[in-house]
């Protein structure tokens, strides 16, 4: 038996002295004993749902959790919280729920936690925008808090080959181009998500899990073995165990978020051409820390950061591969060896990151993942553009691209929808840049992805042929010269707002530019002339979002974050 002075702890408002004894009458209604009830109470917040198979199995992950923190003498209290799933919310109107619902989770992760007092967290999650909302509330909050991926998808096999989500995505266009068959159609969409567990490529779900390593909120090698393994319950029990050290030596998540660990993982997400959503959710986390790290500093990092790891969608292995030649650890030994990562960075072992990774040893005979010496391409997997078109910026996933340069016509469109509708009926040309707006944070609002378009341009075979351009997202599947993230977006009157079609854009990743070929008195007499648009989203969570969000390029984020703080919740 430890016993624990709580006298520093935000659970002794709720369990210490005669006052408190109504609050300890209902934890003795869960079945909790005197000893447990004078211990830490440790959340243990995971993201599960049955919305989706990323998230099914954090529930069972939880339970081994509960064991870790139990075994180290603390309390575990088990909650759950929202999740939307890109891959079903994708190509509709429900999309817009997806960036908003990040927020949320930081939030009802927060309020419960402040409601009821909690000494630390162990957050579990396994979507696209669950990771960094888990990530943020622990940020947010500052207690002793260790992160925890619930795993990636395996891959399907249809014809012989390892696929995933995308290529069904993609099959769509090919099926709309008369190159799929009804049956081949049915027979991928039965195969190509076998388990439990996220989206298989270097999407943003294991983008955003490679960076809990690399940042250091999370267990090195913890996100590595796919959903199904039990291996992943033998991590959830060290991540209990592990929160438990942490509030022992009082290490909380600032300690280990700083700006040269906001670095590291920038530079993990370039070096394994990660999603280009990193470029929303480092600056969003960073921004609950108080620290300030922009879109801009993301792309800076990525454009000089050598890429290694060749990952899909630009590159032929799955997250299940790296697993397979030793996981996340592998990556960053490499990045350690070449002088690339911050190795003094502190993480929730207590101990940095160069002595975490110590003893890694870099598999030969495999070409999952390249030695810097023998990197893929000596520039990161996504760059960012600025122009007249994004005073505020942009980006672009360059991984496995050989093209860098793209001169063409807009051909502008002021919803998904009507975008899509003419990519299905082959309603564009090649040489088209094809312009989606009105779907940033706040004219969505939400920022919708549109990996159902840019999909249907590949299964088309006009992948080459074409860019596309939005002030809203592209998936972390997305692939080719689609640029996301355009600011100012088109609802607060940014240069895309602006296009018309016609009008000649210029896009090189080279040179980190994106400009639209008019006159300045064009550009001017436009934006003269424009008048703001409204949408269909006047009450409710949307509207509150729309009234809240900021711009993408500081994280699309919804509160002052960290810099305006005259208290962390930690120290209550």
């Amino acid at each position: 038996m430890t016993v624990w002075d709580k006298s520093r702890m935000p659970s002794r408002h709720v369990t210490i002295g005669p006052s408190r004894a109504p609050h300890r009458s209902y934890y003795y209604a869960m079945g909790m004993t005197e000893e447990e009830i004078a211990q830490p109470l440790v959340g243990v917040a995971t993201c599960w749902n049955e919305a989706a198979p990323c998230n099914i199995a954090l529930s069972r992950q939880a339970q081994s959790v509960k064991k870790g923190v139990a075994a180290a003498f603390g309390s575990p209290r088990e909650f759950t919280t929202i999740t939307v799933t890109d891959g079903i919310a994708m190509g509709h109107q429900g999309m817009k729920s997806s960036l908003a619902s990040r927020d949320a989770i930081a939030d009802t992760v927060e309020l419960t936690m402040r409601g009821h007092c909690y000494d630390a967290l162990v957050g579990l999650a396994g979507c696209d925008k669950s990771l960094p909302g888990m990530m943020m509330a622990m940020l947010r909050l500052n207690v002793p808090s260790v992160f925890m991926y619930g795993g990636s998808i395996l891959p399907g096999t249809f014809k012989g080959k390892d696929v995933t989500v995308v290529d069904v995505f993609e099959a769509v266009g090919q099926h709309a181009a008369g190159n799929m068959s009804d049956e081949d159609l049915h027979e991928l969409e039965c195969v190509a998500c076998p388990s439990a567990g996220a989206c298989g490529g270097q999407f943003t779900a294991n983008t955003m899990a490679t960076v809990s390593e690399a940042i250091g909120l999370a267990l090195p090698n913890s996100a590595g073995a796919p959903a199904p393994y039990e291996d992943r319950d033998r991590w959830a029990v060290e991540s209990g165990k592990a929160v438990m050290e942490l509030l022992k030596k009082n290490i909380r998540p600032r300690d280990i978020v700083t700006l040269k660990s906001l670095e590291n993982a920038a530079i993990i997400v370039g070096a394994t051409g990660g999603s280009t959503n990193a470029a929303l959710h480092l600056p969003a986390m960073a921004h609950e820390a108080g620290i300030k790290f922009t879109l801009q500093d993301v792309a800076d990092i990525m454009r000089r950061t050598p890429y290694i790891a060749d990952l899909k969608p630009g590159g032929k292995y799955v997250a299940f591969d790296v697993f397979k030649v030793g996981g996340i650890p592998v990556i960053v030994r490499a990045l350690l060896d070449a002088g690339l990562l911050h190795g003094d960075c502190l993480t929730v072992t207590g101990k940095s990151l160069a002595e975490n990774h110590r003893d890694v040893i870099f598999p030969k005979d495999q070409d999952v993942i390249h030695p810097v010496s023998n990197a893929i391409s000596k520039t990161g997997g996504v760059v960012g553009l600025k122009g007249n078109l994004a005073p505020d910026g942009a980006i672009v996933k360059i991984a496995g691209m050989t093209e860098l340069r793209f001169e063409g016509t807009a051909l502008c469109f002021d919803c998904e929808e009507d975008a899509f509708a003419a990519v299905d009926a082959r309603a564009y040309k090649a040489g088209d840049v094809i312009v989606i707006r009105y779907e940033g944070p706040k004219g969505g609002p939400g920022m919708r992805e549109m990996l159902s378009t840019t999909a249907a341009i590949y299964g088309q075979g006009m992948g080459g042929e074409v860019a596309l351009i939005t002030d809203g997202r592209f998936s972390g599947a997305t692939r080719g010269f689609c640029i996301g993230h355009v600011g100012p977006e088109a609802a607060v009157g940014g240069p895309i707002a602006l296009l018309k079609n016609g009008d000649r854009i210029v896009i090189d990743a080279a040179l980190g530019t994106i400009d639209m070929l008019v006159p300045e008195e064009e550009i001017a007499a436009r934006r003269a002339a424009w008048k703001p648009r409204g949408t269909d989203y006047n009450a409710g969570a949307l509207w509150k979002y729309a009234q809240l969000v900021g711009p993408a390029h500081q994280g699309a984020v919804t509160h002052p974050g960290g810099a305006a703080e005259t208290h962390v919740y930690a120290d209550i």
